[in-house]
């Protein structure tokens, strides 16, 4: 800058306002030459980095080494400390462009553009490091197991060999009035590690003598399958959903080791698919509504009008709107006028509008509601290590195929559960999620249980009537999509 001639306003607040984005500039405008230039190489420098990060690495990957223990650390470290360079650059870029020979105005004028640009450019760098701290409580909070090494294997290859990973996923009723645990949606997410193409399984919270595997402790107590006596009121507690807390109300079954609820009902729920269950998660129902809040609710077809309340004092109207979190779990889990299939129905409606729904610019422009929101809705004995391999896969769920599998009636009875039949769907359901599904799916071989229900195939054939045009039958063993018949 001519020192001769007193700058202008105009320029002193320009070459500042460029500073913020081409940092140096300013400096040598203002004549300091080699600060300006190392400022502009080190700023380039960094420029080309990001870029060359960008384009050579994946986006999971990034993600995963993020939520990593240290990453959410390091990343509100160096936000905060770029916050501080840059609203230092901007004052020691205003103060080599020689403010101090402006008039009287103009120095107030200049000054105070200064300051709030100074201002403006760490705020962006002071949100991201709030975020990340946020992040890293909330991260805290729900992995909160006692840190444990992984395996060798799983260090060389976090899915130790395996193609597959089986998260069992719980909606569970305990509240402030309720001891214990009630399991009342059972989930088990199939992931391809590869291409992350999801089969949800579902199983029924009615379903009857659950077996366990052979010499765990459950399985020596009930070894003809879960069975109690009824209850006074002629209600039943020995089902799959009161599973966890019969175990965590008997530690004398495991020796006196107390807390076994969850471990047992891994057991129970891996025997009955046939699969190895890795982890699981509980969601608080409450909790999730809660959720649902802070994400600004969700957009669901209710298709007829649903009933809830101790004295059917409630309503969800039927139609297309906007739910609140508390409305969104009474659509999902009233009992009133519906059965236990139903309600499965309505529930994958919801978690499919809610992974539907809940896009990056919605999560983060509730980030702090979102991070509050999860603190209280997830239990998990999923180690804090995984998050690092485990949030890659779930980028590559969120843009795959995901279908889902309902064991009820007409597929299974529940309350005679041909075992085999539903190890065989599930084999099959996983097989199918890895290529692209037949144009014509094959008929399932008929169960040879004897209290089986008549197939959907034969049943379609016998209301068929002369002269009607015949439509292939749904196979209620084939995998659909999550969100298929929500309307």
């Amino acid at each position: 800058m001519d020192t001769s001639q007193p700058p202008s306003v105009g320029a002193v607040i320009g070459w500042t306002a460029l500073s913020a984005v081409a940092p140096g500039v300013a400096h040598l405008r203002g004549g300091w030459r080699r600060t300006g230039l190392t400022l502009l190489s080190i700023y380039t420098a960094a420029l080309l980095a990001l870029l060359w990060i960008g384009l050579t690495s994946d986006l999971g990957d990034l993600a995963g080494r993020l939520v990593a223990s240290s990453g959410l650390t390091i990343l509100t470290a160096v936000s905060l400390a770029l916050g501080v360079a840059w609203f230092t650059l901007i004052v020691h870029s205003f103060t080599v462009l020689g403010p101090g020979r402006l008039p009287k105005g103009g120095q107030t004028v200049a000054g105070i553009v200064a300051g709030v640009l100074a201002v403006a450019v760490l705020l962006p760098f002071g949100l991201v490091g709030q975020y990340a701290a946020v992040s890293q409580t909330a991260l805290d909070n729900v992995f909160a197991a006692p840190p444990t090494p992984l395996p060798t294997e799983r260090e060389q290859d976090p899915w130790a060999g395996r193609s597959r990973v089986n998260i069992l996923l719980l909606g569970g009723d305990a509240d402030d009035h309720r001891p214990g645990v009630r399991t009342d949606s059972i989930n088990v997410a199939s992931i391809d590690v590869k291409t992350g193409n999801t089969v949800l399984l579902s199983l029924p919270r009615n379903l009857e003598n659950v077996r366990f595997p052979p010499g765990t402790p459950m399985a020596k107590r009930f070894p003809a399958g879960f069975r109690l006596p009824t209850g006074p009121g002629g209600g039943r507690d020995d089902l799959l959903f009161g599973v966890w807390e019969y175990a965590d109300a008997h530690p004398e079954i495991f020796g006196g080791r107390k807390g076994q609820g969850a471990r047992t009902l891994i057991d129970a729920v891996g025997y009955t698919l046939g699969l190895e269950i890795d982890w699981y998660a509980l969601v608080n129902m409450w909790g999730f509504a809660r959720l649902i809040d802070a994400i600004g609710g969700v957009t669901i077809t209710v298709p007829e009008d649903v009933v809830f309340g101790k004295y059917n004092e409630g309503l969800v109207k039927a139609g297309t709107r906007r739910l609140g979190g508390a409305d969104a779990m009474w659509f999902a889990r009233s009992r009133t006028n519906s059965d236990d299939y139903t309600r499965m129905r309505r529930q994958r409606c919801v978690l499919g509008a809610l992974l539907a729904q809940a896009d990056p610019a919605t999560v983060l422009s509730r980030f702090n509601r979102v991070a509050l929101a999860t603190k209280e809705l997830i239990r998990t004995d999923i180690p804090r290590p995984m998050l690092e391999h485990l949030v890659p896969l779930a980028l590559k769920v969120k843009n795959a195929r995901v279908t889902s599998v309902q064991f009820v009636p007409p597929l299974i009875n529940t309350g005679y559960p041909d075992w085999a039949k539903i190890r065989s769907i599930t084999v099959k359901a996983l097989r199918d999620s890895v290529v692209t599904p037949p144009l014509v799916a094959a008929s399932p071989r008929p169960s040879a249980t004897p209290d089986a229900a008549p197939s959907a195939t034969a049943t379609a054939r016998a209301q068929v009537r002369p002269g009607q045009p015949t439509a292939k039958p749904a196979d209620p063993a084939k995998p659909k999509g999550i969100t298929e018949g929500c309307g």
